[in-house]
This record gives C-alpha cells, sequence and structure tokens, in this order.
C-alpha cells in the first residue's frame, strides 16, 4: 500500500530450490509460506519430492518460546522418525500435546513411508518470542551442520546474536523486575540440566512474576528505540 493505493502483490508461495553450501555440495531447500488447506495433499506431494530426487535425510528446523533465561545456551527440543538418528540429543520433554504444524505431518508422514526425517525446535526465551532472535538463527544452523554434514556459513548470524544479547543485557540492567525474572529463569534452567528433574521446561512457578508479554513489550520498546538512535 502506498499513500492512497495499492502499488504491489506479493504471491505465498512454497518453492523448493536446490542450493550449494561452502563446499560446493547441492542440497535441497524448501521454504515459505505454511498451506492453510490439504495437508496431507501437501505432505504427499513432498515425499514424491523425496523418492524421485533420493533424499537421504530431511532436516527441519523451527523455533518455540520456552521458559528459558536468554543468558543460557541455547538448547533444542528434537525429534526424528528413527530414535538412532537423534540418539545425542537429551529429551527436554515427556508426552505433550501441541499444536499441530505441517512440518510435524510432513516428518510423521516421512517415517511411516521409511524414509529418514529429523526436526530441531530451538527453545527462544518467551520474553522474547516477538523480536528477531538471530542466536536461535545461529543454533539452528550449527545444528544442521553436525546433523547433515553440510558447510553453512554462520559467521554474520553470530556477529548479529551476539550483538542483539548485549542490548538485551542492557535493558535487563535497566530493570529489577525484569532481572528478577531472568534470574528465576536461571535457576529453574540450571536446576533442570543439573538434575533433570523437572518434567519440562514448560513449567514454573513464577505466578507472581510479570508476564512474558510485559517484559517481552518492554524490551521490544528497548531494542526499538535503539534501533531509531541508530538509524
Amino acid at each position: 500500500f502506498e499513500g492512497d493505493h495499492w502499488g504491489s502483490y506479493a504471491q505465498p508461495e512454497l518453492a523448493l530450490r536446490e542450493v550449494l553450501d561452502s563446499d560446493g555440495t547441492p542440497f535441497l531447500l524448501l521454504s515459505g509460506s505454511e498451506p492453510d488447506l490439504q495437508w496431507e495433499r501437501f505432505v504427499r506431494a513432498v515425499t514424491e519430492l523425496v523418492e524421485r530426487f533420493d533424499v537421504r535425510l530431511t532436516v527441519g528446523l523451527d523455533a518455540v518460546p520456552m521458559a528459558v533465561p536468554h543468558t543460557r545456551p541455547s538448547t533444542f527440543t528434537a525429534h526424528a522418525t528413527r530414535p538412532e538418528l537423534i540418539a545425542d540429543h537429551e529429551r527436554w520433554f515427556g508426552t505433550v500435546e501441541v499444536p499441530a504444524s505441517v512440518s510435524a505431518l510432513l516428518e510423521l508422514r516421512l517415517g511411516e513411508a521409511g524414509h529418514d526425517a529429523v526436526g530441531f525446535a530451538a527453545h527462544v526465551p518467551h520474553y522474547l518470542a516477538r523480536t528477531a532472535y538471530p542466536e536461535a538463527a545461529r543454533a539452528l544452523l550449527e545444528q544442521l551442520k553436525s546433523t547433515s554434514g553440510l558447510a553453512v556459513p554462520v559467521e554474520e548470524l553470530r556477529s548479529a546474536a551476539q550483538r542483539m544479547l548485549a542490548e538485551v543485557d542492557e535493558q535487563v540492567g535497566r530493570s529489577q523486575e525484569v532481572a528478577g525474572v531472568v534470574r528465576h529463569l536461571e535457576q529453574q534452567f540450571d536446576q533442570a540440566v543439573e538434575a533433570r528433574g523437572r518434567p519440562s521446561l514448560l513449567a514454573a512457578d513464577a505466578d507472581d512474576l510479570p508476564t512474558a508479554d510485559e517484559i517481552g513489550a518492554e524490551l521490544e520498546q528497548f531494542l526499538a528505540e535503539q534501533g531509531d538512535t541508530a538509524g
């Protein structure tokens, strides 16, 4: 929209592209908007492509908001069509119901058809879920490299993540309330890592603390102000 009229239209698409990694190794990249309808039809089409191009491993990358602090190393929820594919990953959850996604259905159907598929969901601090979070993207690409052997550059994302985390640290230091929430999440995270006693990182007893939306709004305002200053 340009002032008083419609100027252009961007057609939503799901595209399959052949991409070369830094070493010249080809791989297929499927990206685009999740379809609203006919998921089974879409999954059948992708499965046909997997078989036509003899894809040995399908890797899905995602991010989910979680009760984790930004001051700790990134963690993942790993899932796969065979447990051997993610044997080096610890479980963060037991059995839970989550909203459906076409990527989850695709992994399920690929496994039923005898194809290998893995998925990784980076845990994004829930108070930063509405903000660009390059640390999650960096961690996911590092995981892609480890799982597939592809040479994927992450240097720019690493630098962006360091800058962003430094900005968040600055904002947290300005608010005792926010700092208290982060300390609470750090304690919860450390206890879960040390003892694995908590069945889920979703669990938290912080009813007396600000909500994730309240913290996120404060951090978003700070980051927006930083952007305006830089511009």
